[in-house]
């Protein structure tokens, strides 16, 4: 007895598949799937599988007893499509991915500028795909009639609906913009796709090795059923394979499953280059095992039609398993088939069909109501291919429908290879030749399926042919050559919109350029949100605005106007993506327009371009790719130049900020490239703002304060005209620093001083020279002379002394002056005896400030040095120090010692150095005393000695950081160190 199931096991089967898929997705949405698995480029190739539907898994072995090897056109078709990734599918994608466009609808919308090329496409591809979901349908509904021998399709094929309505509005519907991917979905397809390759290499398995017994036997049935393989090889030399094989290269773009799961679904770009080989491979497989169950079919006699071979040999097996196998296996591609195609159609037919007649109110959610509208037309669209599957009544074959659906879409495929090169294409041309294919199709294809006759007359070119299934392909071919000769002469002799030329710009394949520079009404994120939830209502609108902030990477107070374009074109795209191209830049043109000015005021937006050809740098060939490096070589170049430059178009927008500008002003390029120059901060506004009005082209040395210093600047300029709008002229700025210049120029001035005070200091000390002599010799007669009277000796060798002194001083003066190293004293001295004696001469001075000073200074502790070059470090320290002080304050003269080393410290109460001075105060002729009271020496001779003592001098200011006052000097000097036979003098 046949073996058979009940409805009922069938349909505990179909639920707990459906349930299987359904926790799939749902495990991948919790995140229960490793991301790493979710984003793999082969989760992304088996979805894309969803193209074998249940016309692959059924209807092809039909296809294959009526076309023969021609069968392999289903396969081979869409295969070719993705071996042409570089040049079709991948330029699609990226045109999908930047404007956000969720289906072929979206895209020629887009592409065209038009609501009516988005409709009449959302209308047709809706109109053309109903038999093919009819055929998923009915493929469920037969096989559960064969193996239940029961007449319950039209049952079966209702709740099959409802089933797979509630599926796809759950994890289908559940996001409502192109930017937000159905990760659950993607994988739930990917492991459709697995099982159903599963199920038919099994059924193919047990066709070569159940049903004839191995490969040998098979072999040796084919060669005793010549005819087979005639009937096989025929069709392939003489027959519609190529209008197969056309049609199926064109469904990889133009059917809405594809289109969905190739590029809306699509995670990364890279992923479809594994796609690109991958495909081709499940398909192959898929197509092996078609052969082997026909011919098993046809060895077994099936009772069954030629499309449902694999259920027929299932049952004839007697295995239950491998039946229920054959069985999901149908299921399955029928199922993941209509959810996608659903899918997308419901999105087509929300942004073309509905929202272009009517848009939900701003005080509303719309997010809910576009979410809740998406899911009743799923409803609806699942409801009308139940429908039209009603309307057949059964009287059509899978592959008669299959054909059907495919040759409809087939008339999408010009205005696909237009949109991509042909650039002059326009709407008038496309929307003409789209209905005339159309009309073609319906007339001659989709009406002999309604027909009961199944034919119908036409007349063509004065001759009347019957067109059927044997002939179908006379009007695919028929309808195509109409919609592309149509197409081509309205587009030629119509005119073409500046926006449509300005989105074929954007859509041509390797286009770099975009329209125009213009300035937005709008100036803030502040006031797009503002306008914005005019159309939107509060809520949505700061949604939407965020939302592009941060895909931009901007700040929400962003103001360069560049940046704002790019703000505007990323709303116009999630929007698309929400609501459709049409209601989108219907949207944005209103409640975000560009200010109305004189024609031709705005020049192309060389920023955008800039970042386009960034973008296609690796895909620049030939010549394209040689201007480019070219391009890239000046422009590095200028990036480079140690010369600041700033580059303006006409309207002040700062075009180009290189890297010495940005390390001369402080200001990263990415902050003010796009901006207008009014915008950037001071003082270089005032500078460079102030510098444009001029009329004249050069300003030497110009000073600028920059953080309380000084800088000294050239600047130049010179009119440019902007490279893609000549009759545009902007304005090139060069900044030069010269202050490491001028601060050189000045060392050199000071050299030029020292050396002029080394030729007088030669001068005085020989002028000084002889008095000073005569003055010791004098003072030495008086001494002997008077050698009894003890006052006039101890007088008469003060003068001496003091003499001497003066020769050493002056001696140092000439030294200090001539640069040159001067005979080295080295002796022990006693710190606590310099300072006394350097305390005493200071007191001398009556004409001083009043202060007190306190010799603290330890007097065991020793140096070795020349003491007069150190009285000169005190002396100089000193004095510094009373100079500084208010009358009746406090010097302290103090040292500290370690094992090698002793400091001594110079401390007084005065009123303080700066930290902006203090770097400075070593430097010969500097001083911050009033002109006269100066020479800007002493603290250079001090430096200048500790170094020839192999010393080290520091200053602490301010001592009081509260008052802000006092000032300590360290003076850090060699230790003498006294051996056991050499005691430190008295």
């Amino acid at each position: 007895m046949p073996m058979s199931f009940s409805f009922g096991q069938l349909l505990l089967v179909s639920v707990s598949y459906l349930l299987t898929l359904f926790g799939v997705a749902w495990l991948c949405e919790r995140g229960f799937v490793p991301q790493k698995i979710v984003h793999h480029p082969a989760i992304y190739t088996l979805s894309l599988g969803v193209y074998a539907s249940a016309w692959a898994f059924y209807g092809s072995i039909a296809l294959a007893q009526q076309y023969g090897y021609g069968f392999l056109a289903y396969y081979m078709g869409v295969a070719g499509a993705f071996m042409l990734t570089p040049v079709m599918l991948q330029p699609i994608l990226r045109i999908t991915r930047t404007y956000q466009l969720a289906s072929l609808a979206d895209l020629f919308a887009f592409r065209f500028r038009s609501t009516w090329a988005g409709a009449l496409t959302a209308l047709f591809t809706l109109l053309g795909v109903l038999p093919l979901l009819a055929l998923q349908i009915k493929a469920v509904a037969d096989t559960v009639g064969i193996l239940t021998r029961e007449p319950v399709q039209e049952t079966v094929a209702l709740a099959f609906c409802a089933l797979i309505a509630l599926f796809t509005i759950l994890f289908g519907s559940r996001h409502i913009a192109a930017r937000e991917k159905h990760a659950g979905l993607v994988f739930a397809i990917a492991f459709e796709s697995v099982v159903k390759l599963v199920a038919i290499a099994a059924i193919a398995l047990y066709a070569i090795y159940g049903v004839f017994g191995g490969l040998e036997r098979l072999e040796l049935w084919l060669n005793m059923n010549q005819n087979v393989l005639e009937h096989m090889r025929t069709p392939v030399e003489d027959g519609a394979w190529r209008t197969l094989l056309l049609v199926f290269f064109a469904s990889a773009v133009v059917m809405p499953h594809m289109f969905h799961m190739i590029f809306s679904e699509n995670l990364h770009p890279r992923a479809l280059g594994t796609a690109s080989w991958g495909l081709p491979l499940f398909l192959l497989l898929m197509a092996l095992a078609v052969p082997p169950i026909l011919w098993a079919g046809l060895h077994l006699q099936a009772n069954t039609a030629p499309e449902y071979y694999a259920i027929g040999i299932s049952v004839a097996s007697t295995s239950r398993l491998l039946t229920l196998l054959a069985y999901v296996g149908g299921l399955s591609a029928a199922s993941g088939l209509i959810i996608v195609l659903t899918l997308a159609l419901s999105g087509m037919a929300l942004n073309h069909l509905l929202l272009p007649l009517y848009q939900p109110p701003a005080n509303g959610n719309i997010y809910r109501w576009l979410k809740w509208t998406r899911r009743a037309l799923i409803i609806l669209i699942i409801l009308s291919g139940y429908g039209f599957y009603l309307l057949f009544d059964n009287k059509q074959a899978l592959s008669a429908l299959g054909l059907s659906a495919f040759v409809a879409t087939l008339q999408f495929l010009p205005g696909v290879l237009a949109l991509l090169y042909w650039q002059a294409a326009n709407r008038q041309g496309f929307i003409a030749g789209l209905l005339t294919g159309m009309g073609i199709w319906l007339a001659g294809n989709l009406w002999p399926l309604l027909d009961q006759s199944g034919n119908i007359a036409l007349l063509v070119l004065d001759m009347r042919m019957t067109l059927n299934d044997d002939n179908w392909h006379l009007t695919a071919i028929g309808a195509l050559a109409a919609n592309v000769l149509v197409f081509a002469l309205v587009s030629l002799f119509s005119k073409t919109s500046a926006e449509e030329a300005g989105a074929a710009a954007a859509c041509t394949l390797n286009n770099v350029s975009r329209p125009q520079r213009r300035e937005l009404q709008a100036l803030s994120p502040q006031e797009f949100a503002s306008e914005l939830s005019k159309p939107l209502g509060a809520i949505i609108a700061q949604r939407e605005v965020e939302q592009a902030l941060r895909d931009l990477h901007l700040p929400f107070d962003e103001s360069r106007p560049y940046a704002l374009r790019r703000l505007r074109d990323r709303l116009e795209a999630n929007l698309s993506g929400l609501m459709g191209p049409s209601v989108a830049q219907d949207m944005i043109n209103t409640f975000l327009p560009y200010k109305s000015g004189p024609e031709g005021s705005a020049s192309e937006d060389i920023q955008f371009i800039e970042n386009r050809l960034e973008d296609y740098r690796s895909r620049l060939t030939g010549l394209a790719a040689e201007l480019d490096a070219l391009r890239r070589y000046h422009r590095q170049t200028l990036q480079e130049l140690p010369l600041g430059v700033c580059s303006l178009a006409k309207d002040r927008e700062i075009l180009m900020w290189n890297r010495a500008m940005e390390e001369l002003t402080g200001i990263p390029s990415e902050n003010v490239v796009g901006s207008r120059l009014d915008s950037i901060d001071e003082p270089w506004r005032n500078l460079l703002q102030g510098f444009v009005e001029l009329r004249i082209e050069h300003l030497h040395k110009q000073h600028l304060e920059i953080h309380g210093q000084l800088r000294w600047l050239n600047l130049r300029k010179a009119v440019i005209n902007e490279p893609l709008a000549p009759e545009h002229s902007g304005l090139v700025i060069l900044l030069e620093d010269l202050t490491d210049t001028h601060l050189l120029e000045d060392k050199l001035v000071h050299s030029e001083r020292l050396a002029s005070i080394g030729r007088l200091a030669a001068g005085v000390a020989h002028e000084i020279g002889n008095p000073v002599t005569g003055i010791a010799c004098l003072a030495q007669n008086l001494r002997y002379e008077h050698e009894e009277d003890a006052e006039v000796t101890e007088i008469s060798s003060q003068i001496v002394e003091q003499t001497q002194r003066i020769s050493r001083i002056v001696q140092s003066l000439m030294s200090f002056a001539h640069a040159g190293p001067q005979q080295q004293v080295e002796e022990p001295v006693c710190l606590a005896n310099v300072a006394k004696e350097a305390i005493a001469l200071l007191s001398l001075n009556r004409e001083s400030v009043d202060v007190e000073f306190f010799n603290l200074c330890d007097p065991e502790h020793w140096i070795k040095g020349d003491p007069q070059r150190i009285a000169q470090i005190l002396i100089n320290l000193l004095s510094n120090a009373r100079d500084a002080s208010l009358p009746g304050g406090t010097i302290r003269v103090s040292t500290s010692a370690t094992e090698h080393q002793i400091e001594l410290a110079v401390e007084d109460e005065g009123s303080g150095i700066s930290k902006e001075i203090a770097g400075r105060l070593f430097e010969p002729f500097f001083t911050t005393k009033d002109p006269g009271r100066g020479t800007g020496l002493g603290l250079a001779l001090v430096y200048s000695i500790v170094e020839e003592h192999y010393g080290q001098i520091a200053i602490d200011s301010p001592l009081d950081s509260l008052k802000q006052r006092g000032t300590r000097f360290r003076v850090t000097l060699p230790r003498f160190q006294a051996t056991v036979e050499q005691a430190a003098p008295d």
